[in-house]
């Protein structure tokens, strides 16, 4: 099915929902209902919550609605017969008034005795909905208008697609995805939580997800030092005086953590890095010998997101960026991207990760929303189509996707699952540089203007991580998994002996977990197996015996079955610790 077919299938099974509902919950106020990615919802007010069986009952009215094959008709009306049309429903009038005021068309589409305030396009029937190729899925929670100060509305959910088999794909698919969830996953392997006390969308992050972290930073970081990069530190409030320079205020300042001051000074949590880097660029006048300024931080930004958006790690309130900024002469502006393309691909590489590129562009029928004026922002967007297409790779252009100070090149890493997410980025920005009045000088003495560029590698740690959970399943690989090996004892006899075995496995710089308790060997394989750790070493009376007897340890090892590195036989402690080793690293 083509995609615009599949869009009008998805439209039309939106209106189909809402003449369900309105069958089974006549009193129904209607909102809105689009096609989505995978679907299509509408948000309903209702006179009681939706509950599973409703989905199921609201499901067969669809399925009799669309086997009356009933015509999808497009018309225009004046706005008087759409008062009429729409007398009982106020979210639609409320819709229409602001049309009228805006002088559009008004557009209807009707289905037998249901009309909606609607542009289309619909299929010209529902005998053009394939069988069993739509399901709702669920319901949830939605603000009219996206407002919290305004009503909460239902919004029922709903899959469609272009036939039963590819539907039942998709959620032979999302299940497998509800498994690999990240915050069941994460309470799971205790690597992060959250707490009411701390607030929603801040979380908290375990000995265990820190070592995440902190391993994913220092690859990173280790990627950014065959570059030249060098780190910095910024602090994480500043005057608001800094981001009105930047441009951010005029466009989040709504976004931001406000800080009034005993003295009446009025500060921000700092949203993003760049403005704060500029000023670390700005201490000093700069020769063109000096060029180009490499700046990495790893630190903690704030944005105000609502709460009805936020979303375990995906999105939150708190987030970690490992971001670098470079400061250059547009003539190294090329071979800086090349390194930071570099460094992009090696760190997903290490992860088995399909990358995409997304040619990131401005909307020209949004100019207000950008810095600069449209010439500088057609230079920019030439210079990185230039340097995508030189590469080789295949690419495809996002209209309205760049950042407010500049276009970008995105890159979209495919999961396991298939799914599709935007990482890594580089930004080249000639607008927040100008509004800084940074320059250096050239060969001429004359001060010249830096060029920025803005590169985040896994954009957010959190948000990353929560990704590469779901794409791993938690089954991390050796040199990243917060515990490495399981030594487990056989009896209380042997707990000595296990502990020797543990600390000198800890002694060679690996993540060592002892289970000495009382449960049986399969038990604590299971156990550990569960929280996902690559190796477990049993060791028992036979191991204990003949290191008695010969000095040394011979040990078997029971590997997490994804790992390339199979030990059948058991071996002696150097070696093994020598085959570790040649794991534990990216």
């Amino acid at each position: 099915m083509e995609s615009d077919q599949l869009y009008r299938l998805r439209h039309s099974l939106a209106h189909i929902l809402a003449m369900a509902v309105l069958e089974v919950f006549p009193e129904a106020k209607l909102a809105i209902g689009p096609p989505v990615d995978n679907g299509f919802y509408y948000d309903f007010e209702l006179p009681r919550s939706v509950t599973p069986e409703d989905l199921q009952d609201l499901q067969k009215q669809m399925e009799k609605i669309a086997a009356r094959n009933i015509t999808f008709t497009s018309r225009e009306v004046s706005a008087d017969e759409a008062r009429e049309l729409l007398k009982n429903q106020p979210y639609k009038l409320e819709l229409l008034e602001e049309l009228v005021k805006d002088g559009e068309t008004l557009s209807f589409y009707t289905s037998g005795d249901f009309h909606d305030l609607c542009k289309g396009p619909h299929l010209s029937s529902s005998a053009e909905i394939p069988t069993g190729s739509f399901a709702l899925s669920h319901a949830a929670g939605a603000y009219w208008r996206g407002d919290e100060k305004r009503p909460m509305l239902q919004r029922i959910y709903g899959l469609a697609f272009e036939s039963k088999e590819a539907l039942e794909a998709y959620q032979a698919m999302m299940k497998e995805a509800k498994e690999r969830d990240h915050r069941k996953l994460g309470a799971e392997l205790d690597l992060f939580t959250f707490s009411d006390l701390v607030g929603s969308g801040l979380p908290l992050w375990t000995p265990k997800g820190q070592i995440l972290r902190t391993l994913l930073d220092d690859f990173v970081w280790k990627l950014r030092q065959g570059y030249d990069y060098e780190r910095v530190e910024i602090p994480h409030i500043t005057k608001k005086e800094l981001y009105m320079t930047s441009g951010h205020w005029e466009k989040f300042q709504h976004e931001l953590f406000h800080i009034k001051t005993r003295e009446g000074h009025e500060f921000v949590m700092k949203p993003m890095n760049c403005p704060h880097h500029t000023q670390i660029f700005a201490r000093k006048k700069w020769s063109y010998r000096e060029m180009p300024q490499r700046y990495a931080n790893t630190t903690m930004c704030y944005r105000d997101e609502q709460t009805g958006e936020l979303n375990g790690l995906s999105r939150v309130r708190s987030f970690t960026q490992d971001d670098a900024h470079v400061f250059c002469r547009m003539s190294q502006a090329k071979e800086e991207r090349l390194k930071i393309w570099d460094i992009v691909k090696k760190f997903y590489g290490a992860f088995g990760f399909d990358l995409k590129i997304r040619l990131s562009l401005h909307d020209p029928a949004n100019m207000d929303a950008y810095l600069g004026d449209e010439a500088s922002w057609h230079a920019a967007e030439a210079e990185l189509k230039a340097l995508v297409e030189e590469q080789g790779t295949e690419y495809f252009v996002g209209i309205g996707e760049a950042a407010f100070y500049g276009p970008k090149i995105d890159f979209m890493a495919k999961d396991s699952l298939g799914r599709q997410w935007q990482v890594a980025t580089i930004q080249l920005d000639t607008n927040m540089p100008a509004r800084f009045g940074l320059t250096y000088t050239a060969e001429n003495g004359e001060e010249e203007p830096v060029v920025m560029i803005h590169a985040a590698i896994m954009g957010s740690i959190e948000r990353f991580l929560s990704i590469l959970i779901e794409h791993t399943a938690g089954n991390f690989p050796f040199w990243l998994s917060p515990v490495q090996v399981a030594v487990l004892s056989v009896n209380d006899e042997c707990a000595d002996a296990a502990q020797a075995v543990a600390q000198e496995l800890r002694k060679a710089g690996i993540r060592v977990e002892l289970d000495l308790s009382s449960e049986s060997v399969g038990k604590k394989i299971r156990a550990a197996s569960l929280q996902k750790t690559p190796a477990k070493i049993v060791v028992g009376n036979k191991e204990l015996a003949q290191y008695q007897e010969t000095g040394e340890w011979s040990l078997g090892v029971n590997w997490r079955g994804d790992l390339e590195h199979q030990v059948a036989e058991p071996q002696s402690l150097p070696k093994l610790i020598e085959q570790l080793h040649a794991l534990n690293q990216p």
